[in-house]
């Protein structure tokens, strides 16, 4: 049996895989021991992907609807039948309305990511869009450029390993983001490394810290802030490395006087001695590494709390050092997304363009559509009608706040087109359905972790499904019917530009199986940081120049004990929706048996306390509840949850209920979710965590 190398992408993904190979089809995925990164590991998700490549109901020739949309009625055509109809669709919208009329979206942390938005630069229109954004890694990313000149991500393969990690607002036991993968996080959690969670739930990997710090869904500015308190006024941060390198520290110092961990204790609900041991332990242990997830970013301070924490690692020195926070390498060439080709005049039209400057502004790292808005616009035509959305590999309806509001958007649509994997329920609503290849299918270059690029792979296509085509050869057809510029260079072509640093093509990296060169460290010696200033920013210039606040703030939650106290006595605690289980990929997976009964159904977390008071018993069916909707969830009763919290999975679909309008709603997690004002002022983050609710027993 044939086995060879590629690397699982199931997810954002990373892991080495070995994929053995039988009549064109592949029979058993494992785990690749030679991958500097997994050595060997693989989770449930990757080792069952042979179970999604032959799923008997994967898409496998385009369709066209015949029905009305949602009837589920669809016609077999050939590909370039398909090509023809969708192009001249395509191209009549854009020569009658105007190509910002055309969105362009697609899903998280996939192999075509950068390729669909060269495309909508391509197209001429600024309205491309992706679920997370906004509400994950982009106010990361933006911030670490505003703040170091370029991004960080934690050392956990060097031979100096960190002798404190702090995980805030992130589970990467479980969730593997970006190349970031459980095996090397787990290895560096040693006996000798004080572990500490930030986070409302003890989750997989708060259960091997130290120590777990409980805090308030959305109150983490709070937090970072007193810890900075603590950790300038007991002289706790590096003063030699404060000195030298960087800007703003006597500003920093005043502005931080007034967030005291007594201050912090009310607002966050951890006590102000947990606080200042927190920050005493972070400052004291050194090399540090602090490992921040999408919890800090799912709500209306998304910028000012990503900066606070942002500048812990600057003041304790932890920045580009062995085993802390690195800078990365960034070792594969920029992907060309043909930024320059679309017009300036395109690029004002952008929706939320000059509202919130850091997601649709010049100033965005990749400048996207703001996503309420631009759903709106699908409806009421403000501040113009969009009118055709191309997707690929997304499932709004599942991953996007407010899903009757987007059902609603997607059935205004003059044409929809989706390319996907399964017949999702977006898929449904489409004009189009186009059959997407799975990562045993495909060919692609891969820098890991994301945007610090330490480690590049490569991809090769292995196995076939009937008529499936890979996401970029879509693009790249539909690129050359419409004549757009940048065509006639291919996705294959880019890799070639992509590997020019290193030396290589893709067939030699794929044979390697991976490149890495030596890690440098403490690049800044010899550049300084790539900011205005050449010196890590505490106080930003760029935020200053732009309207915003240059010393990071704590904002009080719109919606909670403390903002919308009238809501208490209806929905006394405090939602958070997004956890996840390794079994599925945001709304992925569900249809795949191996898979679906490891984890049947979709679940709610509640304490005891909760579940008493409300009559709850483990694995009664719940429903969940806020001022926008309900959702059902079967309870786990746990003590690893703040007694005032209560948490719910995201992204659950019932495949074999697909027909049943009904199914689509009933645990849709983003019922109870909200897209509405006040958002985010610098990225238009909305809000997904730190919301009231109430639950109570499912009544048959």
């Amino acid at each position: 049996m044939p086995v060879f190398k590629s690397i699982c992408r199931v997810c954002h993904g990373g892991c080495g895989a070995l994929v053995h190979v039988e009549d064109g089809r592949v029979i058993t995925v494992k785990g690749d021991p030679e991958s500097p990164i997994s050595r060997g590991w693989m989770c449930v998700k990757g080792l069952k992907s042979p179970d999604i490549a032959n799923h008997p109901d994967r898409l496998k020739y385009p369709l066209r609807r015949t029905g009305v949309r949602g009837e589920n009625r669809w016609t077999e055509i050939g590909w370039q039948e398909a090509l023809d109809e969708i192009s001249n669709r395509i191209d009549d919208i854009r020569k009658t309305h105007g190509p910002e009329t055309i969105a362009v979206g697609q899903g998280t942390g996939r192999h075509h990511y950068m390729h669909v938005v060269r495309f909508a630069n391509a197209l001429g229109t600024p309205n491309w869009y992706e679920p997370g954004l906004a509400q994950c890694f982009i106010p990361r990313v933006t911030v670490s450029h505003l703040t170091y000149g370029g991004f960080v991500t934690g050392d956990y393969y060097s031979s100096i390993k960190p002798r404190c990690i702090v995980f805030w607002g992130h589970n990467p036991l479980v969730t593997c983001a970006d190349g970031e993968l459980a095996p090397a996080v787990r290895r560096a959690m040693t006996e000798d490394c004080a572990t500490i969670a930030i986070d409302p739930r003890r989750t997989k990997t708060a259960k091997r810290c130290r120590s777990w710090l409980a805090i308030r869904p959305a109150t983490d500015a709070a937090l970072a802030l007193a810890m900075i308190n603590v950790i300038i006024e007991e002289g706790l941060f590096d003063k030699e490395f404060v000195a030298d390198y960087t800007t703003g520290l006597t500003l920093l110092q005043a502005h931080v006087a007034r967030y005291t961990p007594q201050w912090a204790e009310a607002v966050t609900w951890i006590k102000a001695e947990d606080i200042i041991k927190t920050a005493r332990t972070y400052a004291l242990s050194k090399p540090a590494v602090l490992d921040w997830g999408l919890g800090l970013e799912q709500n209306s301070n998304s910028l000012q709390t990503v900066r606070a924490v942002a500048i812990l690692r600057a003041i304790t020195g932890n920045l580009d050092v062995p085993g802390g926070d690195i800078m990365g390498m960034n070792i594969l060439k920029g992907y060309p997304i043909l930024k320059d080709k679309l017009p300036p005049e395109a690029s004002k039209k952008r929706i939320g363009g000059e509202e919130f400057k850091l997601l649709a502004g010049w100033r965005a790292y990749i400048p996207s559509a703001h996503i309420p808005g631009l759903f709106r616009a699908m409806t009421d035509g403000v501040p113009y009608k969009i009118r055709s959305l191309l997707i690929f590999g997304g499932n709004p309806l599942l991953t996007v706040a407010n899903p009757m509001k987007v059902y609603e958007a997607l059935n205004a649509l003059d044409f929809l087109c989706v390319t996907d994997l399964f017949m999702t329920p977006t898929a449904r609503s489409a004009d189009y359905v186009l059959p997407a290849a799975f990562w045993t299918e495909i060919d692609h270059v891969q820098g890991f972790p994301l945007v610090a690029e330490n480690y590049a792979y490569a991809q090769t296509a292995i196995t076939h499904t009937p008529e499936c085509r890979q996401d970029e050869w879509i693009i790249d057809e539909l690129s050359k019917r419409l004549s757009l510029p940048g065509s006639d260079m291919s996705y294959k072509d880019i890799f070639a530009h992509q590997l020019s640093p290193t030396g290589l093509t893709h067939a030699a990296l794929a044979a390697k199986g991976y490149h890495t060169p030596p890690h440098k460290y403490k690049k800044y010696l010899e550049h300084g940081f790539r900011t205005p200033s050449k010196k890590v920013e505490l106080f930003s210039s760029v935020l200053k120049r732009m309207g915003y606040p240059p010393l990071p703030e704590y904002t009080e939650p719109p919606e909670g004990p403390t903002g919308s106290p009238e809501l208490l006595a209806d929905y006394p605690y405090v939602l958070i929706t997004g956890s996840r289980s390794v079994e599925f990929f945001h709304s992925e997976q569900r249809q795949v048996a191996s898979l679906r009964r490891r984890h049947p159904y979709p679940y709610c977390e509640l304490h005891p306390m909760a579940a008493e008071a409300a009559g709850i018993e483990e694995g009664d069916w719940t429903v969940v509840s806020t001022i926008r909707g309900e959702a059902k969830f079967k309870a786990h009763v746990t003590e690893d949850i703040h007694p005032r919290v209560v948490s719910v999975e995201h992204g659950w679909w019932f495949p074999e209920r697909a027909m049943e309008p009904e199914s689509l709603w009933e645990s849709n997690a983003n019922c109870l979710t909200a897209d509405c004002p006040p958002y985010d002022p610098a990225f238009g983050s909305y809000r997904l965590r730190g919301l009231l609710c109430n639950i109570g027993r499912h009544r048959q």
